[in-house]
């Protein structure tokens, strides 16, 4: 990595002060760039952990068997990646189907992403269906800024080969639940909650069916990505994450503390555009425009990869860490809504309600993502 995006990194996880002093003293090396990701890390000796709180463990590795999933999603470029990288995966992720919410666009816009990235992975078998326009109480906001006009800036968009399916989503995600056998669907939370949110307060009924539902979101080494307390996908619906947090479901928060060490950089695109298959065209030029972005935002070609943690998680959780801690979500907070609560020290006496996962062996994930592309179209 060169030194321009060693700085652009840092510059991801470091308050204003400290990036003033990075950038004056040049302080960090490449050597500890590479052990730390340039965030946080955890105690290593017992008693600075025991001050710290809960230690997050390496997670073990799961029978390979196959897993009846439905992915949420507002796609969106990394939504886009994520989603091909579970239809990749049809031996160990039964994909039921993509429903989807407003979010990075508004929804006119998502769906239609739905079912583009559904032909790119040639799964047109897998329904989609448009949940609802808005957040649950606030206006909606968008990232156009960073996704651009289209939601999937980068590669060449066609027309979607296939229809929306009937029917609203949180309407399919009740009756798929309900008939359902307990702990048996796994719901994967890639955009804003508000569809799975609107299920579970229509229909309490269906949890039992729900094995984890698995969230990309929230930060508490980190800060946010939308604003300096909270990330995209809880604030723009944070009413909508706090249903889901408090349902009582077990959550898995793949946060940004661990994805935003997965870093984007020109030499981790190459080898996606050399597959010379659709898919690794698509994962390529989505990257590109992602360098875009983060040259016109930071300066220099670098970005955090968020939504693709959460199908590697699912597919081989033993390269991440996490601790089983209380979280919650701020609704009411000024400046902070849509933060999360993280209480690795105990203090509100609370049950552990979300595995929060905080870490990822950055190489293995990678290995992962483009062995599951190459399997593509």
């Amino acid at each position: 990595m060169s030194t321009a995006h060693v700085a652009a990194a840092q510059a991801l996880s470091l308050d204003a002060t400290s990036r003033r002093s990075f950038l004056a003293t040049g302080s960090l090396t490449l050597a500890s760039v590479a052990a730390t990701g340039m965030l946080p890390v955890f105690a290593q000796d017992a008693q600075t952990q025991a001050l710290l709180g809960v230690a997050a463990q390496q997670l073990p590795a799961i029978p390979a068997i196959k897993r009846s999933v439905i992915i949420d999603t507002d796609p969106g470029q990394d939504d886009a990646i994520a989603v091909l990288f579970a239809l990749a995966a049809p031996e160990r992720l039964d994909v039921r189907a993509l429903t989807v919410s407003v979010g990075n666009m508004p929804l006119s816009i998502t769906e239609k992403n739905a079912r583009r990235v559904r032909d790119w992975a040639g799964r047109t078998d897998v329904p989609v269906y448009a949940g609802y326009p808005r957040p649950l109480i606030r206006e909606p906001i968008f990232a156009d800024d960073v996704h651009g006009k289209t939601g999937l800036d980068g590669p060449m968009l066609h027309e979607p080969r296939g229809p929306l399916s009937q029917g609203h989503a949180v309407d399919y995600l009740i009756k798929t639940l309900r008939s359902a056998e307990a702990g048996s669907v796994v719901l994967v939370g890639l955009g804003p909650l508000t569809n799975i949110a609107a299920a579970l307060n229509m229909a309490p009924d269906i949890k039992p069916a729900i094995s984890e539902v698995v969230v990309l979101g929230g930060a508490w080494g980190v800060g946010g990505n939308i604003t300096p307390a909270a990330t995209f996908n809880l604030y723009a619906d944070p009413e909508a994450a706090s249903v889901v947090f408090r349902s009582g479901v077990p959550v898995t928060a793949v946060s940004h503390d661990a994805a935003r060490r997965v870093l984007v950089t020109p030499e981790r695109i190459e080898p996606f555009r050399r597959l010379g298959n659709t898919a690794g065209k698509v994962v390529a030029n989505i990257l590109d425009s992602a360098m875009d972005f983060a040259m016109r935002r930071r300066g220099v070609k670098v970005g955090p990869m968020y939504d693709p943690c959460v199908i590697a998680y699912l597919l081989q959780p033993e390269l991440f860490k996490g601790a089983r801690v209380p979280v919650d979500i701020e609704t009411r907070g000024e400046f902070t809504a849509g933060a999360t609560v993280v209480d690795f020290r105990g203090y509100t006496k609370r049950k552990a309600n979300t595995l929060w996962i905080n870490s990822v062996d950055i190489d293995g994930f990678y290995g992962l993502l483009e062995q599951h592309i190459a399997r593509l179209p």
